[in-house]
């Protein structure tokens, strides 16, 4: 089911997430859920869902969950690290994004975010450092 609250929340504060497509399942300070459909204009040769795609996908996840997750009187963050893993090809459905916070300080909050398929299985796993405005 859509969560059309945390959609809209994606297509305003990052306008990108609209054109790729995205939408949220699930936001909330704990967890951060959201999903990209495969399109053949966001493939590769051999229709393979773009690696750029899927490391958007989590970016925007993760900021979110930062957001979510902002110290008293803070602005807002910028990603100032991010490093993904992939590990198996998207060639139709969706590529479901979850972003967990690993650590909240004042300064920095560090997130966790798995790609899976349609199957459950792992497609991508990112490791971001958001740095709090």
């Amino acid at each position: 089911m859509i969560d059309s609250e945390g959609t809209q929340l994606f297509h305003t504060t990052m306008p990108f997430t609209e054109r790729l497509g995205v939408e949220v399942l699930e936001h909330g300070p704990e967890v951060v859920r959201s999903r990209l459909a495969w399109q053949e204009d966001l493939c590769t040769l051999g229709g393979v869902l773009h690696g750029g795609v899927l490391m958007s996908l989590a970016d925007a996840t993760a900021a979110v969950s930062a957001f979510l997750n902002l110290p008293e009187g803070a602005q807002g963050t910028t990603t100032v690290e991010s490093k993904t893993n992939f590990l198996r090809a998207i060639r139709s459905g969706y590529a479901v994004a979850t972003a967990r916070p690993l650590h909240t300080g004042r300064r920095f909050i560090v997130v966790e975010t798995e790609i899976h398929d349609d199957a459950g299985k792992l497609v991508a796993k990112t490791a971001q450092t958001q740095a709090v405005l």
